[in-house]
């Protein structure tokens, strides 16, 4: 009895979590809801009529916004679940493609191959962003490993931080030197999917896919990882492939989405830490669910930046910021007395 009564007492104390079913229904829910926002509402409304009437004079602005409402959900599955697996992988609670410096190296590599290389379209754009994303990546983990106690979640946040400032130095630099660069890349400076087509998602479609699909075969290895690398090699896993699997998974989902809307972070940071509060640590769960929530959360701020100031209009990659930085600054706060 004196071992059964903590149990008991535990089970009571842990709060207590929506089924499987009822969870996935709130979140299809949410990101219908989301996407339906979007289509409708803007720095003009749009009747209901004028989505499912082709000859109407608005149909057009629906077939625009139904461009940037798909293109956001797709962005934001990507961050959403790049996010879940850098913290995940890295067993850091401050992880994101954002903060860590994968996008800012993602864009200073797009910016390059610009002005250097000359590249003009998508196809050329997402192999710079992917060698720029997966040379940021290793950087920073390679600096903060080094002293003592390598790779603290502190460490990499604050090495993340700096690069991303002197990536973005860097980047702007670039563009002060070359103006034709400078109009070519202006859109995707703050983050935007906005006066993209259905062809610039396309394009980097299969990518997302192999990095959705690599992501979600990767929840067993992320259970496995968290109980640390020496108990996971006794568990039979080659840690070092499983490591280079879901980072090749992080570089092809957060390069893609730094290349089709541009750098936008805390989407990654905020996105896993929501999921866990509704489905627990479980990467099975968290990973997909981690899609839907980025998903609606991208829909839904970029929705928002189209009403807060019309007619102009705010960017998303601003209004997740405007999200994100008060999230981080508390688990920052948190983390610090943690360690």
């Amino acid at each position: 009895m004196t071992v059964l009564a903590p149990a008991r007492v535990d089970a009571a104390a842990s709060p207590r979590r929506p089924g499987l079913p009822a969870t996935t229904a709130i979140w299809v829910a949410v990101v219908a809801c989301a996407g339906v926002l979007s289509v409708l509402v803007g720095a003009r409304a749009i009747p209901f009529e004028a989505v499912l009437d082709g000859a109407h004079p608005l149909h057009p602005v629906i077939e625009v916004r139904l461009e940037r409402t798909v293109l956001a959900l797709a962005v934001g599955a990507a961050l959403g679940l790049s996010g879940a697996l850098m913290q995940g992988l890295t067993r850091n609670p401050l992880a994101d493609p954002g903060i860590l410096g994968v996008n800012a190296g993602a864009t200073f590599a797009m910016v390059i191959g610009m002005s250097v290389f000359g590249l003009s379209s998508m196809n050329q754009f997402l192999p710079m962003a992917f060698l720029g994303a997966a040379a940021a990546a290793l950087l920073v983990h390679a600096i903060a490993s080094l002293g003592r106690d390598g790779a603290t979640p502190m460490k990499l946040a604050i090495t993340g931080a700096a690069l991303s400032a002197g990536l973005a130095s860097w980047t702007t630099g670039a563009l002060l030197a070359d103006r034709k660069t400078m109009e070519t890349f202006r859109f995707w400076q703050v983050g935007t999917v906005g006066g993209r087509g259905f062809d610039v998602l396309l394009s980097g479609l299969p990518f997302l896919v192999v990095g959705v699909v690599l992501a979600l075969t990767g929840a067993r290895l992320l259970n496995t990882l968290a109980l640390g690398d020496d108990l996971a090699r006794g568990l039979g896993r080659r840690t070092t492939r499983d490591r280079l699997v879901l980072a090749l998974a992080i570089v092809l989902l957060a390069g893609t989405a730094t290349a089709l809307a541009g750098p936008i972070a805390f989407v990654g940071l905020v996105v896993p830490h929501v999921v866990r509060a509704f489905v627990g640590p479980d990467y099975a769960r968290v990973l997909p669910f981690s899609m839907l929530a980025g998903a609606a959360l991208m829909v839904l701020a970029d929705t928002a930046g189209r009403v807060v100031l019309p007619p102009a209009e705010v960017q998303v990659g601003i209004m997740a910021a405007v999200v994100g930085v008060p999230v981080f600054l508390a688990l920052i706060r948190r983390t610090g007395r943690a360690l």
